[in-house]
């Protein structure tokens, strides 16, 4: 584990970065499926966590579903 510090991003940076809508990224945070911190009434998120829950969630096939 680094010592270095890592920011923490808001919602609306995190949903940008996934991609997805920052309503069903707070409702993932609410259910506790994506990994986050509450701070007072926000969600924050690490761009190094939701890298590795992604990358575990493709590999187990949970949580993500492509539409055709």
């Amino acid at each position: 584990m680094s010592n270095v510090f890592e920011p923490l991003l808001e919602a609306e940076e995190a949903a940008s970065m996934l991609r997805m809508h920052i309503k069903t990224l707070q409702r993932m945070a609410r259910n506790g499926i994506v990994p986050c911190y509450r701070i007072g009434k926000g969600w924050y998120f690490r761009a190094s966590e939701l890298d590795s829950w992604l990358r575990s969630s493709v590999k187990s096939g949970s949580q993500l579903r492509c539409v055709n």
